[in-house]
């Protein structure tokens, strides 16, 4: 292969961010594209969300701007919400669709795709993508309990990347998070419920490294 490698990066914004906290740990973007824009030519950095729009204060929004401003192709839908069977509010917002579709038209023009989810929906368009010459990264965890990756989506990529690898290059350091809990909690309503754990004991070791 003659040149350097052409990259594009697909986030999963929700699914991103619940691998994260199950590690405990917060992404530094910036850090994150830096750190993409060194193994090549980083042609694209999409970043999937759903966002509440009546609301009068969003705490995502910061986070889209500055995405937005720095480098990153920011896609967003309007969330919806529901009432589910138990009585309780659950909002739903999938970007599946528009990351697959994205993802099918860049698929000639790169030679790499970096997948940031572990989303198993994800495998039919990994497959179709691999088919057209593209060699597919996916970055997600095995760590936690359950494991956040879904075990088919494993499988299809040709480099299974653990999340946790990667702390020390995209990691925030602990002296730049938010101290309010209550603005964590703010955005932990803006994205779509998934079922996470604890990390599995014994990874204090990991972490600490």
């Amino acid at each position: 292969m003659s040149g350097p490698s052409k990259i594009a990066l697909f986030i999963d914004g929700a699914n991103l961010y619940a691998t994260a906290k199950s590690l405990n740990f917060d992404i530094d973007y910036k850090r994150l594209l830096g750190e993409f824009q060194s193994r090549g030519t980083l042609l694209r950095a999409f970043y999937y969300t759903a966002i509440i729009e009546d609301q009068e204060y969003s705490s995502i929004r910061p986070l889209i701007d500055w995405l937005d401003y720095n480098g990153y192709t920011v896609v967003t839908k309007a969330t919806k919400e529901f009432i589910d069977a138990s009585g309780r509010r659950k909002v739903k917002g999938n970007m599946d669709i528009e990351l697959a579709v994205d993802a099918m038209e860049l698929a000639e023009h790169i030679d790499q795709m970096v997948l940031f989810s572990g989303d198993g929906d994800f495998r039919p368009l990994v497959e179709a993508v691999q088919r057209r010459g593209v060699r597919v990264t996916v970055i997600s965890t095995i760590v936690s309990q359950p494991p956040m990756i879904a075990d088919e989506l494993r499988r299809q990529a040709d480099v299974f990347t653990d999340l946790i690898e990667l702390q020390a290059k995209i990691g925030r350091s602990p002296s730049e998070r938010p101290a309010s809990r209550e603005r964590e909690s703010r955005y932990r309503s803006q994205v779509p419920e998934r079922e996470t754990t604890p990390a599995a004991k014994g990874n204090d070791s990991v972490l600490e490294g």
